[in-house]
């Protein structure tokens, strides 16, 4: 029974990917297939329904991979070293997570675990679903801060999303008359601003509120809870991100590092495809398209994000062709593609288990001895 619903669970999201990218290259294929049939002196209108898709269809991909021909080489090498940056940022971002909870890991260790959940991150769910195989590695990498270890990774990925949510939020205001003008932008902005406080009220609970303390049964129900322990470690592991001075502070810094290099991969890339783009455009588009799709929706964000590309940029006032805007994704998806399989490459060959350095407290009074 267990097997079926983790089956079902898995089913219902992969079917809904392959439908979200069927609808969208759909669109797109039918919108090349009219022009290639006026081309040919046919009357789109009075073809059956049959013929329009098989003249879309054929004429469709061809078009698509005659766009994704013409972007330079420059541009997809920049692309790539875009994508490397976020992830070497990443890295050191989860680094100063660690040491916070007195966890020290080595750059190239880190670096490694990164990898490997960038490789799994290419199949599981939305854009972050690696997290969870970084979590189970971060967790055999300690003897005595398991939970503490485990946590470090989802605060990471919560910084990480709310900072690009709050990027997101204040590139808005400069844009605010082209989102107010259409709804394809509006509707995404709208969702960002509920997921932006949402995900406020979780990180201001998580490093600040201290609940537990005000309500000292809390602790007490906690504890009979399954795996109560480890829940009690993991809400006291959250306050030492909010006690850390200047913690959040480089954190965010980081992170706004991140989207700033998200960014500029799509500005080359859409400068290798000779599309035209305003910069001030950009900065709000790829921080909603991109945390919209990290949604653990379809495998991958695959479908989601494609949607959201050929839906915010094919609106008049941007005006960017259904096909260039599909391949700016696809393009951008295949960078981060490349690293997820060195990432493979990195899974076979990872050490099963090295210790992290634990730096206790009672350590470092002892080595002050």
């Amino acid at each position: 029974m267990r097997r079926l619903k983790a089956a079902w669970r898995i089913g219902w999201r992969a079917a809904l990917c392959a439908f979200l990218l069927a609808w969208i290259f759909q669109a797109i294929f039918l919108s090349e297939g009219r022009t290639a049939a006026a081309a040919r002196g046919l009357d789109w209108d009075q073809l059956a329904r049959l013929e329009q898709w098989r003249i879309a269809w054929t004429s469709g991909p061809r078009e698509l991979w005659h766009t994704l021909r013409l972007v330079h080489p420059l541009a997809l090498a920049a692309s790539l070293l875009c994508m490397l940056l976020t992830i070497l940022l990443g890295v050191a971002r989860w680094r100063l997570v660690l040491k916070v909870q007195g966890l020290d890991l080595p750059w190239g260790r880190a670096a490694g675990i990164t990898f490997v959940a960038q490789f799994f991150n290419a199949f599981l769910l939305g854009s972050t679903g690696g997290d969870i195989i970084k979590a189970l590695y971060a967790a055999r990498e300690t003897h005595h801060k398991k939970a503490e270890a485990v946590v470090t990774v989802f605060v990471d990925r919560l910084l990480g999303l709310w900072t690009m949510l709050l990027f997101a939020a204040l590139m808005m205001i400069p844009n605010a008359s082209l989102l107010s003008r259409r709804r394809e932008l509006g509707a995404p902005a709208l969702m960002i601003a509920l997921m932006l406080g949402g995900a406020s009220v979780v990180l201001g609970v998580a490093f600040w509120s201290g609940l537990s303390r005000r309500f000292p049964r809390a602790r007490h129900w906690l504890r009979k809870m399954p795996k109560g322990e480890l829940l009690e470690r993991s809400l006291d592991a959250c306050r030492h991100f909010g006690e850390s001075r200047g913690f959040l502070l480089k954190a965010v810094g980081l992170s706004l590092l991140v989207n700033l290099a998200c960014v500029l991969q799509m500005m080359v890339l859409s400068a290798g495809l000779d599309v035209s783009v305003s910069s001030w455009a950009w900065l709000v588009i790829v921080p909603m398209i991109f945390c919209i799709s990290s949604l653990p929706i379809t495998p991958s964000g695959l479908g989601v994000r494609e949607n959201l590309f050929v839906l915010m940029l094919a609106v008049p006032e941007i005006a960017v062709p259904k096909t260039a805007a599909l391949s700016l994704s696809l393009l951008a998806y295949a960078s981060s593609l490349f690293w997820s399989l060195a990432g493979g490459i990195v899974y076979l060959s990872l050490k099963k288990k090295q210790h992290l350095e634990e730096v206790t407290h009672e350590e470092n009074v002892a080595a002050g001895e």
